[in-house]
């Protein structure tokens, strides 16, 4: 990884495992493996392009986000350090069976039971890579429409470059974009049986994801896998 801090992002991503069937069923429905970048082609769907709904969640990858994505201000090298000294105190935990869900209008995967352990690592990897965060350039911060934040996620966003944190935080996975009803009643069902079965299982938070995108637009790729060690 080279060190161009003003270009380079990286987020703190969590994503399953290479061996657990949710990578590879998700990969395929979002048409990009996020670990080796390789592009899967995606069939139309009931007349939808699925391409389409799926692009924007495409580019950033399979994942649940930690720390959202952020521009560096130090070196790649020193952010990964701290993230490394964050992973080897964490435990690994048990993860509750996911299952497809309407957020705010998208299709993502999502908890069946809130997990505690969940939420607080979310917390820990806000806080502890803020450190290696640029702040935030006056048209970043437009584009999260401040204006109809809350006063706490308008805080969030001063402090932390990003509104939904800490108690504002919700687990997801993305996997479309924002669909209408008729859109919903064809994808849902058929996100259902794409990925049911793989997210219904039980599985262990074992790895920290770092995923970096190297220049604005491009694709976020999974640098690197730090393994729970605490």
């Amino acid at each position: 990884m080279g060190n161009d801090p003003g270009r380079t992002r990286l987020a703190l991503y969590w994503a399953p495992e290479l061996a657990d069937p949710l990578h590879a069923a998700a990969s395929a429905w979002l048409g990009r493996d996020a670990e080796t970048g390789a592009t899967i082609p995606q069939a139309p769907l009931g007349g939808l392009d699925m391409a389409e709904i799926t692009a924007d969640a495409r580019r950033y990858g399979f994942h649940a986000t930690l720390k959202p994505p952020f521009r560096l201000s130090t070196s790649y090298a020193e952010a990964r350090a701290a993230a490394m000294h964050l992973a080897a105190r964490t435990r690994p935990f048990a993860l509750p069976p996911l299952r497809v869900a309407s957020l705010d209008g998208f299709l993502a995967l999502r908890e069946v039971t809130r997990c505690p352990a969940l939420h607080d690592f979310a917390d820990d990897c806000v806080r502890s890579l803020d450190p290696h965060r640029a702040p935030p350039t006056e048209a970043e911060i437009a584009r999260r429409r401040p204006e109809r934040l809350s006063e706490r996620e308008r805080a969030h966003l001063g402090q932390w470059g990003y509104p939904h944190v800490f108690e504002a935080w919700r687990f997801h996975l993305t996997l479309s974009r924002r669909l209408t009803a008729e859109e919903m009643a064809v994808v849902r069902p058929a996100a259902e049986a794409a990925l049911g079965p793989a997210a219904g299982r039980m599985r262990h938070v074992r790895q920290l994801c770092l995923f970096t995108q190297a220049a604005p637009d491009a694709p976020f790729l999974i640098a690197e896998r730090l393994p729970l060690l605490g």
